[in-house]
């Protein structure tokens, strides 16, 4: 937080706001369902595609923030499987888009130790867009600042579906196929993002109450925040407002607080009216 404050004057709206976030109790792992570009630009009379441009600004301004405040890893969702539905000028615009902004912004991204990943089925891109986000891997691949992974032709359906793929195929070369016994940290180890650590918060912007086919696996346990925010107006503000809801929250991953009270057995017993055996 220390660098988030830095930068910060007292006098700032954000101020009060990044001074009652506890440091010690960040999220380790955000991850973002960027929704909105379209809406945003429709109320504005705008084409789509400046929704998409001003999309992007958010991206960098999050991006900045959370490496400022301390977040280890932030996933963005960046484009599904089922956005090749869209319209074909519409998905051309987002790869130049996502392009041009990856070849600006890698110098930066490299001066100030962030680490760029990408997750999904990235070898069906573009040649180009390919090119541009494995560029942008190995150039950042030593950095050990904020982990950025850019979920791009991505599902998490999908992603379950790979990862189990891959282990009978190993199994198979292996010549064990025949007794493999799937586990859940067999797929866990073979998924797109392995060995980065589930998220702890997930914010979706724009309102909308779904996941959109986005971590199934990894969010099991994350906590959710949805704010009516269209993805373009998401700022440093909204970034902190989300991060100290998340520091409300009572985590217990399926189990009780150290305070819960439970009943003894002939306390049940007397709840459902039955005599102690």
């Amino acid at each position: 937080m220390k660098a988030l404050l830095d930068i910060l004057k007292p006098t700032s709206s954000d101020w009060p706001l990044a001074k009652a976030v506890d440091p010690e109790r960040l999220p380790q792992h955000i991850a973002v369902i960027m929704d909105g570009n379209g809406r945003w630009a429709g109320r504005r009379n705008l084409p789509r595609a400046a929704g998409h441009k001003a999309g992007m600004n958010s991206v960098r301004e999050i991006i900045e923030n959370c490496a400022r405040i301390g977040i280890e890893a932030l996933t963005l969702y960046a484009f599904s499987v089922e956005n090749w539905k869209r319209p074909r000028a519409e998905v051309e615009t987002l790869w130049r888009l996502l392009r041009f902004y990856v070849e600006r912004e890698l110098p930066k991204l490299v001066e100030n130790g962030i680490q760029i990943r990408t997750i999904g089925r990235t070898d069906e891109l573009p040649a180009n867009v390919t090119s541009c986000l494995r560029k942008a891997e190995s150039a950042t691949r030593q950095n050990r600042g904020l982990v950025v992974n850019i979920a791009i032709n991505y599902g998490g359906r999908t992603e379950i579906a790979d990862a189990v793929n891959r282990i009978l195929e190993n199994a198979r070369r292996a010549g064990a196929a025949d007794s493999l016994v799937v586990t859940e940290e067999m797929i866990s180890a073979h998924l797109y993002g392995a060995g980065i650590p589930d998220p702890d918060l997930l914010i979706r912007t724009s309102g909308e109450l779904r996941i959109s086919n986005f971590l199934l696996w990894q969010l099991a346990y994350t906590e959710i925040y949805v704010t009516p925010t269209f993805w373009p107006d998401f700022g440093l503000t909204d970034l902190l407002e989300a991060i100290l809801n998340f520091q409300k929250r009572d985590r217990r991953f399926g189990a009780l607080n150290k305070d819960a009270v439970t009943a003894t057995d002939e306390q049940v017993d007397e709840l459902l009216g039955v005599s102690a055996t």
